[in-house]
């Protein structure tokens, strides 16, 4: 094993021990999700071709209110595999297809970039903000061209620049200025922006042997009653933030989470809270 792969696996390793551990807290939240990520989901949807009767792999599907919505449009006659990298989110989805009854759901733990699956078996593939989270996104797209059949369907969902989501670059700043740490490069593989660059994801596409490649850019708002909502939610979740103030101490962490607050009320509104965000939805198709 090279250092690369060495890197890779121990940057894996974090990665599931730290959605294993926010996995309750970002299900606790489905509901804010899925609101916020409405719009996209039902592109990302209609863009891979998911209809009645198709087999679509969800990769990097977390607590699975999308592979739902998946489940509800192919069918009894298709089929969904939800896969994930976290053990306890992954039973949290299962859970989700067991009380909605459908039967044609099944969710397994995976890497996305290995996902164990028999090649050309699926009809379309999705991947909801997951990709840009992969150490090497190429494999993770070679892996679901891989599971496609010829003329089978892809789309993926990404964050767009940092200057297109002021709020979490605003999140991220403050967290590392209180920190102590330098601000890190926004296109670092892995990163919530690494795949944000004008034709990178259109390119890694092409680079996997996609054709028809095409990106659309889309507002997503997160609304929330109140800025003290979105921080619960922040605060709960496997966001990066809690990455950065965890070798605080106390006192200096309580500072760090104020202040964060403080600027966080640059988006209050007059009906609640409205966080401004831009997504990337990429799709392409296997020859």
């Amino acid at each position: 094993m090279d250092t690369f792969d060495i890197q890779r696996q121990a940057f894996k390793a974090s990665v599931q021990t730290h959605w294993d551990s926010a996995a309750r807290g970002w299900d606790a939240h489905s509901q804010e999700i899925r609101a916020w990520l409405r719009g996209p989901t039902d592109a990302m949807i209609a863009m891979a071709g998911v209809a009645s009767g198709t087999r679509v792999l969800d990769v990097a599907a977390g607590a699975g209110d999308q592979t739902l919505d998946i489940a509800e449009r192919v069918g009894p006659s298709g089929a969904v595999l939800a896969v994930d990298l976290s053990p306890a989110i992954v039973a949290l989805a299962q859970e989700r297809a067991r009380r909605a009854g459908f039967q044609h759901v099944q969710c397994r733990v995976a890497d996305g970039e290995d996902l164990g699956v028999e090649a050309a078996s699926f009809d379309a593939a999705v991947c909801r903000l997951g990709l840009m989270l992969f150490p090497d996104p190429l494999r993770g797209l070679r892996e679901m061209h891989r599971a496609l059949r010829p003329g089978g369907r892809v789309c993926t969902v990404v964050f767009s620049t940092p200057a297109r989501n002021p709020c979490i670059r605003l999140l991220m700043a403050t967290a590392l200025r209180h920190a102590g740490l330098p601000a890190p490069d926004p296109h670092a593989p892995g990163s919530l922006f690494s795949l944000s660059a004008p034709g990178r994801v259109d390119t890694l596409f092409r680079d996997a042997g996609f054709d028809d490649v095409a990106t659309t850019a889309m507002d997503a708002v997160f609304r929330m009653p109140s800025v003290d909502d979105y921080l619960a939610f922040v605060r709960s979740s496997a966001s990066p933030i809690l990455q950065i103030l965890s070798g605080l101490e106390p006192a200096k962490a309580q500072a760090a989470w104020e202040d964060i607050r403080a600027q966080l009320h640059a988006f209050d509104t007059t009906v609640g809270w409205e966080g401004p965000n831009e997504l990337l939805i990429t799709a392409g198709r296997r020859p």
